[in-house]
């Protein structure tokens, strides 16, 4: 049997690979950063209850128990009523009992928003880990590219949501600065993340994609592009100003060099992954190369 009407959200983090695909709502309620380019043919709406139940039992006939992880999309989840989230959850929980982990997307504004008790209210109803778009640090880039909240927000949100009990995961854009403001974008950034100390520090590199009003901006020559070289500088003062226990990832296509580590303890390894990349950029034109084609990439 077809099971024709099982929603699928189209995007989630690399490390939800594995992981079963739950869609609640569709689209972003906010859909403005100037450097995306997903959800913008999709107009944001909450699923129906009934509908979420439906491919929740869907997916049990398909998959089994087997799935241990789970992912709820689209963009941020927790724009539902704290009861309607926990409602969902626990009828997830109940087809498939082995769960080990639920995780989704978060703004930080959003969980400003949020009673500590509201969030405590979702934990305990088994949502185990938030993806949040921190990006940069910076105010003056969280304005450009329409972010939507500032630093102290992304820090207050993010410190409640941890109060509350759960994973976060902070997600850092290299190159968002371009090649002018990589020193601001590497300080603001460390700023924040050493007042959260996020369990996770997720890098990605900024690709530019079609749709999206920052693409437009690279086009016409008003954004300049960062080089290899100085996305690599920004990340190696990133890393040197980092004052945080959490684990630092560079599991996406788009970054030039792989920098994996827990911190503090592997900070200095960290470093000279970076400056190994850096002396290898100076001296080999052909890894030059290699490393500048990434700025090609249009999908990711």
């Amino acid at each position: 049997m077809l099971y024709t009407d099982y929603d699928h959200p189209p995007y989630r983090p690399p490390s939800e690979a594995g992981s079963l695909l739950l869609r609640v709502t569709r689209g972003c309620p906010w859909n403005q950063c100037t450097f995306c380019s997903m959800y913008k043919d999709t107009s944001f709406e909450r699923r129906p209850l009934d509908e979420i139940f439906q491919d929740i039992e869907t997916a049990r006939r398909i998959y089994g128990a087997g799935p241990r992880t789970v992912f709820i999309g689209d963009s941020n989840s927790l724009v539902l009523a704290p009861e309607t989230l926990a409602k969902i959850l626990g009828h997830l929980y109940e087809h498939f009992p082995a769960t080990e982990r639920v995780t989704s997307y978060a703004r930080s504004r959003t969980l400003c928003k949020k009673s500590i008790d509201e969030l405590r209210l979702i934990r305990q109803a088994g949502l185990t880990r938030l993806h949040v778009g921190l990006e940069t640090g910076n105010p003056e880039l969280l304005k450009e590219i329409k972010k939507g909240a500032t630093p102290e927000q992304m820090v207050e949100g993010c410190l409640r949501a941890k109060e509350a009990g759960f994973e976060v995961s902070l997600y850092v854009l290299a190159g968002i600065g371009g090649e002018e403001k990589w020193q601001q974008h590497a300080d603001g950034t460390a700023a924040v993340l050493n007042q959260v100390d996020p369990h996770f520090i997720r890098i990605r590199t900024y690709v530019p994609t079609p749709y999206s009003p920052l693409w437009d901006s690279v086009q016409n020559g008003s954004f300049q592009l960062a080089s290899a070289e100085t996305i690599l500088r920004e990340q190696r003062r990133l890393v040197e100003w980092l004052n945080v226990t959490s684990q630092y990832l560079s599991d996406h296509i788009s970054n030039y060099v792989p920098v994996y580590g827990k911190l503090p303890d592997d900070k200095s390894s960290m470093l000279q992954t970076i400056d190994k990349a850096l002396d290898d950029l100076q001296q080999d034109t052909r890894y030059r190369e290699v490393l500048e084609q990434k700025r090609y990439l249009t999908r990711l």
